[in-house]
């Protein structure tokens, strides 16, 4: 998968001279949280988040008054608040890559450039739903995490065992383990019993870490 499937195509911009309360204005009533800064070209010299914005604004403990408070930040404009250094990929870029770059870096979007030009931009939302959508996330089936061999053929030993079964994998991911001889398998799978899956992949070797049935969405609990 790459970017390009999974970008926001054509975001929206502002420019350098663009004032602080109209960008701030912006990101609230498009429900957004960042902004590529475009020069009259069109070609990307910046970038402005929520709270770069949230920052610049003066603090509730100031002296100001709510005039000169207004004044100020009437006079502020994008250019002053923006980072100037963008990160960027191209839109062929492998969505896993996209992903590691942000980790890396420590920021939570990539503006998407071609010739200077942004083409789109991804952010950590958009990888979350390619995780979700990558573990099963929304779909019912029984959830398998099993540990195995990090040897050749492996793999192939699970997938046909639940093949002779009759189930069907709805999703499935390997992960790293705590050492470097094994693998974790996260898979769930649909039209088996959860006796007859948990005896299958037993008899490849893989030991078993957890297993549950998952007929409904978690609820998330509100403290």
């Amino acid at each position: 998968m790459l970017v390009r499937e999974r970008m926001t195509a054509n975001p929206i911009v502002v420019h350098p001279e663009t004032s602080f309360q109209e960008a701030l204005q912006l990101l609230r009533e498009k429900k957004i949280r960042r902004l590529p800064v475009v020069d009259k070209h069109g070609d990307l010299v910046g970038i402005v988040v929520e709270k770069d914005l949230l920052y610049a604004s003066p603090s509730p403990a100031t002296s100001l008054n709510v005039y000169e408070a207004h004044y100020l930040l009437s006079k502020l404009a994008i250019q002053d608040v923006m980072t100037k250094r963008v990160i960027t990929v191209r839109d062929d870029c492998p969505l896993e890559e996209a992903a590691r770059i942000m980790i890396d870096h420590k920021i939570g979007s990539l503006p998407i450039v071609h010739d200077k030009k942004i083409v789109g931009i991804i952010t950590e939302t958009d990888v979350f739903k390619v995780m979700a959508e990558a573990l099963g996330g929304r779909t019912k089936g029984i959830r398998i995490v099993a540990c195995v061999p990090d040897e050749k053929g492996e793999l192939a030993k699970v997938t046909a065992r639940i093949a002779e079964l009759g189930g069907n994998i709805v999703s499935l991911a390997i992960f790293l383990n705590s050492d470097a001889q094994h693998r974790e398998i996260t898979l769930k799978v649909q039209d088996v019993t959860r006796e007859a899956v948990i005896s299958a992949l037993e008899k490849t070797g893989a030991k078993i870490i957890d297993v549950r049935e998952i007929a409904a969405e978690y609820q998330p609990n509100l403290v």
